[in-house]
């Protein structure tokens, strides 16, 4: 069936069908086991077609009306007025079926009784409350299934939107200083120019396209990645001493786009505002048996280290949240991130799971 079509039978859209259809089988059935029980079927078609409108006041009383005002906070009231609603649809039950259908009173019990003896209230009222207890158990479990479905959507929409927020954390500087030099290079008409165009188009195509997916193969991920640092060489030149590795097979492994980006940014960020001839960045990636680590470091000034553990006090900043929150919503507690900055160094450590 298709996703058309499945929308246009939801229980969404035409819920009165549902409540048709329901009271229909449960009456169908109803009639026909008591029926059988007396042995009298048009004594069983007649009283179920004097108590089910009762049953279906209440039940609809109570579960549109009562539980909705008076659930959860007023616990006491929604008792009270259930227990006076019931009690009233009982009497009105039993005369009914004493005019109605049969003198017999109570005629399930065997014996004689009073028409408003204790035994026939409370078997009517217990009945009542039985009908009651079936249709609040449907609706519940429905309300529950809907309030998931609501759930995993909302979760879906908080994953695209943080990812979206995610993607722009691209700097703009970073283009810009990008096509400063790209600029520079068309000047000196160097050989280096039109790979650098290609680099540029292809991150920003990846940023723009392919990281829509909920998941990407690591090989692409990977490629942006290296994408991201020759851009960077360019600004930096001979002074960037950056150790990229990759160890393992990396293929037929996905994760979530631009999950990493975000770790190497910040080691740019932090890590070349030291003033310090050579710029060290280390950045590996290893899969062993099932588990991918991936390991950024760089290094910072005493001053960078301040700011660091001020950024740490607030969630890692803006972009390092959005990150770990993705990784809540993805992989739940089966993942391992640690950030640290001992002497002068900012490693990121994450770890996590191949599947």
């Amino acid at each position: 069936m298709s996703s058309a079509l499945s929308k246009r039978y939801s229980y969404t859209n035409y819920p009165a069908l549902y409540h048709v259809l329901f009271w229909l089988c449960y009456f169908l059935i109803n009639t026909l086991r008591w029926g059988h029980y007396f042995d009298d079927y048009v004594y069983s078609l007649e009283s179920n077609l004097v108590e089910f409108p009762l049953h279906i006041a209440l039940v609809y009383f109570t579960l549109y009306y009562l539980m909705p005002k008076f659930l959860p906070k007023k616990t006491g009231y929604f008792i009270s007025l259930l227990f006076i609603a019931t009690l009233v649809i009982t009497f009105i039950r039993i005369v009914l079926t004493y005019e109605l259908v049969t003198t017999e009173v109570f005629k399930e019990s065997g014996r004689d009784e009073e028409l408003f003896g204790f035994n026939y209230i409370a078997a009517a009222f217990f009945g009542e409350i039985y009908v009651l207890g079936i249709a609040a158990a449907i609706k519940i479990t429905i309300d529950w299934v809907k309030f998931k479905n609501k759930a995993s959507a909302l979760q879906k929409s908080q994953l695209e939107t943080e990812l979206a927020y995610l993607k722009s954390q691209i700097q703009p500087h970073f283009f810009f200083n990008t096509l400063n030099n790209l600029y520079s290079l068309t000047l000196d008409k160097s050989d280096r120019a039109p790979e650098t165009v290609i680099k540029l188009s292809e991150l920003m195509s990846y940023v723009i396209y392919d990281s829509a997916k909920s998941m990407v193969p690591l090989e692409d991920e990977v490629s942006h990645i290296q994408n991201y640092i020759d851009l960077e060489r360019l600004r930096f030149g001979s002074r960037l001493d950056l150790n990229f590795s990759l160890q393992g097979n990396i293929s037929n492994i996905e994760v979530p786009p631009l999950l990493f980006i975000p770790f190497i940014e910040n080691a740019f960020k932090h890590g070349t505002s030291t003033r310090k001839k050579h710029i060290p960045i280390s950045i590996s990636f290893s899969i062993k048996m099932n588990e991918l680590l991936f390991i950024c470091e760089n290094e910072i000034s005493g001053e960078e280290q301040v700011h660091e553990k001020l950024i740490r006090k607030t969630d890692y900043g803006i972009g390092l949240k959005n990150t770990e929150r993705r990784l809540n919503l993805r992989y739940e507690n089966d993942y391992y991130l640690k950030v640290t900055d001992d002497e002068g160094v900012y490693k990121v450590v994450l770890k996590l799971p191949i599947k």
